[in-house]
């Protein structure tokens, strides 16, 4: 504009304006000033308001005065910008927190470093963080704050407490890890050799914590770490602490280990050649292994496991452990399929080699080696059908009420036989756990709520010494009720993780296909399988059946 000059003085930091009258000639306002500016080299700077003020004011001033002298005023200033460093409470991060300057220097990544070094920060910069905050700043606009987060420490690693290894598998372990027959092929029939161990046998070891790992703060200080935990090892029963070793326990009688929710015992183990009218039925306190077939009306009941080295026919097998049937489980079922010949009821796992025509009731999971038909199965686990890795074998025909997955490789048959998978039944407990408890919540949450009215009141006022006691009481009752509460908060939230965790369990997995006739149900959603699928999926996903490929 002509007759108005900015400028910077000798320090190259204030910038002037230099406004001659006499080629102005017309009036000035601040915003034509402003407009100056901005459209000037120096429109980044800190400009003065008041200064801006005081130059227009003085300017028409003089014009009115008609006085031609040269006004000079100092209108802004060149700013640096302005870097806090803060080292958080906890001294495992630190803050660069930059205020953008006015035409002034832009922070660099070695002037960042050198602010940090200043500051006693040594370790965990990140120079990725310190060079986005210089380009974050370089982008800003002036006077904008910008902070980010440019070194971390490392907190210390608790180490892992002591780990119990078993030195002996599970009898169903051994059994579904197939045993290799040569280096080149696997024999899917050779399942291992039922295991028993003799007294002394090592069973249990455990294995030392580890030492965690040390961290750091930012100023570079050491934090040692604090070592694990020793889980305490305690004995099952036919078990004992090796006097030799304290982290071993050993056999102290002869029979089947069993390791299971980090306890090791050993059953007495009955043997015999087979179950059939010679024998006689079997009610033992311990575990059992038949090396042979169980014949037709034949029972046997165990407080362990049992596992029979043969064939099953139209017989009843109770286990308080697992139930182990290398060979097949074979049994007759009637035509409206409320009636069979064959039961296995187990506490734990059940596995057998193929079935047909079984009632089947397990706490745990159901493992079938091959085939399963015209069955009934209930269990509050897995249903598997085939190998332990991408199962492959055949179901059909069958009542399944489980808790979670099945996996088979084909679904069905080509006769269309209905096949009924239900997981109503558990979901339905699960609801009824939930309710029940919302609603003794509810009731509970009232009363300790006017309870702590209360309470707070009674502790307000002055106590005689003779009645102090009483009030003692009430706050102990009050607490326990307190107490009580949060309790039973906490079981609400454990019911409602296992109602999350039950409805992404629901979902059958078929590694080859899935036949017409297949049906999966949950009270009132249902879905049927109306043609013939490839590998699928199918899940329960927003309340409704999804069915997804599994190729």
């Amino acid at each position: 504009m002509l007759g108005v000059n900015l400028t910077l003085d000798d320090s190259d930091v204030y910038l002037n304006i230099t406004i001659n009258p006499q080629l102005v000639g017309a009036k000035l306002d601040v915003h034509t000033v402003y407009d100056l500016i901005a459209a000037s080299k120096f429109s980044q700077f800190f400009l003065l308001e008041e200064s801006i003020i005081d130059t227009v004011i003085a300017f028409n001033n003089a014009l009115q005065q008609n006085k031609m002298a040269v006004i000079t005023f100092r209108i802004g200033e060149r700013r640096n910008s302005e870097i806090q460093c803060e080292i958080l409470k906890d001294q495992l991060s630190v803050v660069l927190k930059v205020t953008c300057g006015y035409g002034g220097e832009l922070p660099s990544s070695a002037s960042l470093k050198n602010i940090l070094t200043k500051n006693g920060v040594k370790r965990g910069i990140s120079r990725k963080r310190i060079e986005d905050l210089v380009l974050k700043c370089a982008r800003a606009n002036t006077g904008e704050e910008i902070q980010s987060v440019v070194a971390i420490g490392l907190p210390p690693k608790t180490g892992k407490p002591s780990k119990l290894v078993p030195l002996v598998p599970n009898a169903l372990e051994r059994i579904l890890a197939p045993q290799s027959a040569s280096s080149a092929r696997v024999d899917m029939r050779n399942l291992g050799a039922i295991l028993s161990v003799k007294k002394g046998a090592e069973l249990l070891r455990r294995m030392a914590p580890t030492k965690g790992r040390d961290g750091y703060f930012v100023s570079g200080e050491i934090i040692k770490a604090s070592p694990g935990e020793w889980l305490k090892l305690k004995t099952g029963d036919g078990t004992v602490i090796s006097d030799h070793d304290e982290n071993l326990l050993i056999a102290d009688i002869s029979g089947m280990p069993k390791f299971k929710d980090q306890k090791m015992w050993v059953d007495d183990i009955f043997t015999c050649k087979g179950v059939n009218v010679g024998t006689g039925n079997i009610n033992y306190d311990g575990s059992v292994f038949v090396n042979g077939d169980v014949t037709e009306k034949m029972e046997i009941t165990a407080t362990g496991d049992i596992t029979i080295n043969g064939f099953v026919e139209s017989a009843t097998i109770r286990a308080g452990g697992d139930i182990i049937i290398t060979e097949g489980a074979m049994g007759k079922v009637n035509e409206n399929a409320t009636e069979y010949s064959t039961t296995l009821i187990s506490k734990g796992n059940i596995y057998a080699q193929h079935g047909q025509g079984l009632k089947i009731h397990s706490n745990g999971n159901v493992s079938i080696g091959r085939q399963i038909a015209h069955s009934k199965i209930t269990c509050k686990g897995k249903v598997t059908v085939g190998a332990t890795i991408k199962p492959n074998g055949n179901i059909f025909s069958c009542i399944i009420h489980c808790q979670d997955s099945v996996t088979a490789g084909t679904f069905g048959a080509v006769s269309g036989s209905n096949l009924n998978i239900d997981y109503s039944e558990g979901f339905n407990n699960l609801l009824e756990r939930k309710d029940t408890l919302v609603e003794l919540l509810k009731q509970l949450r009232q009363n300790n709520g006017r309870h702590l009215e209360r309470m707070s009141l009674i502790n307000s006022k002055f106590i005689p010494k003779d009645m102090q006691y009483r009030v003692d009481e009430a706050n102990q009752l009050f607490e326990s009720e307190t107490q009580l509460l949060q309790w039973l908060e906490s079981k609400l939230t454990e019911v409602s993780n296992a109602k999350d965790k039950y409805q992404n369990n629901m979902q059958i997995i078929a590694n080859k296909r899935i036949y017409p006739g297949v049906i999966l149900k949950l009270n009132n959603r249902t879905w049927r399988a109306d043609k013939e699928l490839d590998p699928s999926l199918v899940l329960l996903q927003g309340h409704q059946w999804r069915v997804k490929s599994a190729s």
